[in-house]
């Protein structure tokens, strides 16, 4: 299975872009995860998938996976779609819906 090199989403809590200025590379699951009889929790053998590395741009992750011979599929940036608000149209004149608290 390739390797995803992806740029983590902003958190969807904060108006901010914190912890979304870098690249990731993530392994995928090659094995299927098992549920342990005992204790009901899922596991697996294989530890690659615990790995998240941590880019500063996608070049530098794509050149990491080359030069360690990684297969790697790059997953597009999503596009940043920006809200326009203003404070002042909440008590605009002309309103359509009620204005509650």
């Amino acid at each position: 299975m390739p390797a995803r090199i992806y740029k983590p989403s902003r958190n969807a809590m904060q108006s901010g872009k914190g912890k979304s200025d870098f690249w990731v590379l993530e392994h995928e699951q090659e094995t299927k995860r098992v549920a342990d009889p005992l204790m009901g929790w899922t596991s697996t053998a294989d530890t690659v998938t615990q790995v998240k590395l941590k880019f500063d741009t996608l070049e530098e992750a794509e050149a990491y996976a080359r030069r360690k011979g990684i297969a790697y599929v790059v997953q597009a940036e999503a596009p940043v779609r920006l809200q326009k608000k203003s404070y002042s149209d909440n008590f605009k004149f002309g309103r359509t819906e009620n204005w509650t608290h």
